[in-house]
């Protein structure tokens, strides 16, 4: 018995130990860009981009960025694509996932092939636009929200928390006269709000972080997300030197005392930062129990 103890604690210690070198080799290189966004252009290249507390401590890299109109513009239409896209991905799926859990559905084993297929074969980048463009969405918002308003393997995740819903829950609120729309969004999921929180997560940072479809969809510079922007601004600032190539800051003087280093980290940090925001309030939803106390013995 005390052996055992002993294993058991000594087996824990080892999974502590390396969960918590995992988690400093993930969260190290946020915060090295973090420190190295916040440190003075003349301690950076003495720091080799390398350090642990930022030296000369410094927030003109950041009012430098946020001063640039298009990444202002970019964060309030990364911020508006995302909201928007997320309440269609979640209401979408939802109805989806409610429809394909019914045993009964005529067609059901039709419709599930079609979405396994979708998940092994994709019609490809060139159909797509001509998609967006026969249905007269190029260069919207419509466009970039749209785009897998339904992905399949989120669909199929949702379906496994429907279906432990109790039947007799659902069998009782169709007695008392609700719908399915109402059974849906009343009682299926208030009771799935675990499923519901985790494919919020997914939906939020893909359309966060989506840039490749903007950028072919999107003409105007003025919808483009914050990660086209950014990227337009790396990939200038790469080109030719800062001060004479950059088109997006408006002081010379100002962006001559930055260092590229920083203002890359910054653009990062700025990119990072409202999803690692989100998440928290998401994870309090990743709890177990939902369903006790819905029914009464």
């Amino acid at each position: 018995m005390v052996r055992s103890r002993k294993r058991r604690s000594t087996g824990q210690i080892v999974l502590v130990v390396c969960l918590a070198l995992l988690s400093l080799a993930m969260f190290y290189p946020i915060y090295n860009q973090l420190v190295i966004s916040l440190t003075g252009p003349e301690y950076i290249a003495a720091a080799n981009g390398t350090t642990i507390i930022p030296r000369g401590f410094t927030l003109n890299t950041y009012i430098s960025v946020l001063s640039i109109p298009k990444v202002y513009r970019g964060v309030l239409n990364s911020m508006f694509i995302t909201a928007v896209g997320l309440v269609v991905n979640i209401v979408l799926t939802s109805m989806g996932a409610y429809v394909l859990t019914k045993r009964d559905l005529v067609g059901r084993n039709f419709f599930m092939t079609l979405i396994v297929i979708t998940m092994i074969f994709e019609g490809g980048l060139i159909p797509d636009y001509f998609l967006m463009r026969d249905l007269h969405l190029l260069n919207r918002y419509a466009s970039v929200i749209m785009y897998k308003a339904v992905n399949p393997y989120y669909l199929i995740i949702l379906m496994r928390f429907f279906d432990k819903v109790p039947k007799s829950l659902m069998e009782s609120a169709r007695l008392d006269g609700c719908s399915d729309m109402r059974i849906l969004f009343k009682i299926v999921i208030p009771i799935s709000i675990s499923g519901i929180a985790t494919i919020s997560l997914f939906y939020g940072v893909f359309h966060w972080n989506e840039y490749f479809r903007a950028m072919i969809y999107l003409t105007d510079e003025v919808k483009y997300p914050l990660q086209v922007v950014l990227r337009e601004l790396i990939v200038s600032m790469e080109k030719a030197s800062f001060v004479g190539a950059n088109n997006y800051i408006q002081s010379a003087t100002t962006a001559a005392a930055l260092d590229f280093k920083a203002i890359k980290a910054a653009l990062i940090i700025i990119a990072i930062v409202p999803i690692l925001v989100f998440y928290p309030f998401v994870l309090r939803y990743y709890v177990k129990g939902r369903l006790q106390g819905a029914i009464k013995e």
